[in-house]
């Protein structure tokens, strides 16, 4: 039985995969994927929190962490069915510039 779940960007689950064969595997698979090392993934996830834009929700931070979107129409590709204004956009950018 699945009690909570939390969605997580691909560079915090590397670090929750194991270190056997297969799992080994599994990492090699998400480097091909992973922009960003696990400890800066968490940092920008948390600047993205720390925004707390009320149409921001935790799944979409993670795409956002996951994606690294280079400008507004990347990010609304991203955030498809999220409208943001200009300044909420711009908020977003700066955070993921940063890394």
């Amino acid at each position: 039985m699945i009690r909570d779940s939390t969605p997580l960007t691909l560079a915090e689950v590397s670090e929750l995969v194991g270190e056997s064969e297969k799992e080994e595997e599994v990492k090699k698979f998400i480097k091909k994927f992973t922009k960003m090392k696990p400890e800066d993934a968490k940092k920008m996830r948390k600047e993205l929190t720390d925004l707390d834009l009320i149409k921001l929700k935790e799944d979409s931070i993670v795409k956002i962490v996951d994606f690294m979107p280079d400008d507004s129409i990347d990010l609304s590709k991203i955030l498809e069915g999220v409208s943001l204004d200009q300044e909420e956009v711009s908020k977003i950018l700066d955070v993921v510039k940063k890394y």
